[in-house]
């Protein structure tokens, strides 16, 4: 008698259950540490207050309204509740694409993990506080880099890391096309 095949089910099943516990954990420690970070900061430093460390990096405690780069920070207060509900619908998706994510595509759970954390990071400021805490600055003379923080952090490396599995993922596929044995 042959052994019967697990049902499809029950794999699937497995596979979202597998992803979920690998890379949910990661967004929590970035949220986690996001969260952390901040809550020193606040606790260190009054609201718009600079320490210069080095000539190009200062730790501050700014406020953030807005989203990257302060966009919309003085729209009059709906911003908060849209970047809210945006977070949340966003997370929700990234969510959803983590728990879907083939073998083929595990790559992509690191990249989920980073992006849900630091969403998550800051969704937490803007209901707590109504503005997201921002305290990394770097700068050159006059010239400064909109500050930051871990969650905005692990978003942008996020960000980069699925820009270069993407581009990877273009050059196999690319290199599949032209390769005569791989159609076959």
């Amino acid at each position: 008698m042959s052994e019967l095949a697990p049902d499809q089910s029950t794999v699937a099943t497995a596979r979202i259950r597998g992803n979920l516990l690998r890379w949910i954990p990661l967004a929590v420690v970035v949220a986690g540490l996001d969260q952390a970070t901040k809550a020193w900061v606040t606790s260190a430093l009054v609201h718009g207050e600079r320490i210069q460390i080095l000539p190009f990096f200062a730790w501050v405690r700014w406020h953030n309204e807005g989203a990257a780069f302060s966009f919309l920070a003085s729209a009059g207060g709906w911003q908060r509740w849209f970047f809210i509900l945006l977070a949340l619908v966003f997370s929700v998706y990234v969510i959803w694409e983590l728990a879907r994510l083939s073998y083929r595509e595990r790559h992509l759970g690191a990249v989920y993990g980073l992006i849900l954390g630091g969403a998550v990071g800051n969704v937490i400021d803007r209901i707590v506080h109504g503005h997201v805490v921002d305290f990394v600055l770097l700068h050159y003379q006059q010239h400064i880099f909109p500050a930051f923080n871990v969650a905005d952090s692990a978003l942008f490396c996020g960000v980069v890391l699925w820009g270069l599995l993407l581009f990877q993922q273009f050059r196999q596929d690319r290199a599949d096309r032209n390769d005569p044995a791989a159609r076959r």
